[in-house]
């Protein structure tokens, strides 16, 4: 399984990210999601799964930022379009991002769902994982990274990861 991402001069397009239009932002935080192409899922894939996450954040605020956790993906939904956690919401289940713990006290508005990358001291590379799985999971909006982790146990026929870098 293949999944890319579209780069601009080798970063993510600003809609996306620190430097969106101010009608893409909620909270001062980017909201519109990047679009992901997934290609060949292997035979028997009932659902997808993604992780977006900021490994580059633990020397800012002494932990891995959680970006984005979307499950069950429908799998015939192989390319996902841009600002798809709002606009295809319905689709699948969104977990909480970063901003819902208790030691970053996040707006609520911006809890759940994608909110962009927003380097404060340089470019970090974000890591982009999509899991091909067999079934569709228990999770409902709200869930945790460690409930999907639980969850997706044994049910992973693939996954694939994707750099991806983002200004600051």
């Amino acid at each position: 399984m293949q999944i890319s991402v579209p780069l601009i001069d080798g970063f993510l397009a600003d809609e996306y990210g620190k430097y969106a239009p101010a009608d893409l932002m909620v909270a001062n935080h980017p909201v519109k999601s990047f679009p992901i192409h997934i290609t060949d899922a292997p035979a028997g894939t009932k659902s997808f799964a993604l992780v977006f996450i900021d490994f580059d954040s633990t020397p800012v605020c002494g932990f891995t930022w959680i970006h984005w956790l979307a499950a069950n993906i429908p799998a015939t939904l192989t390319a996902i379009p841009a600002d798809a956690s709002r606009q295809l919401k319905a689709q699948f289940v969104q977990g909480k991002n970063s901003n819902a713990g208790r030691l970053v006290n996040g707006d609520p508005q911006i809890a759940s769902g994608y909110v962009g990358p927003q380097p404060p001291d340089k470019a970090h590379d974000y890591t982009l994982t999509v899991y091909a799985l067999d079934t569709v999971l228990p999770l409902e909006n709200g869930y945790w990274l460690n409930d999907f982790l639980h969850a997706a146990e044994g049910h992973v026929l693939a996954k694939a990861k994707a750099t991806i870098p983002s200004r600051a």
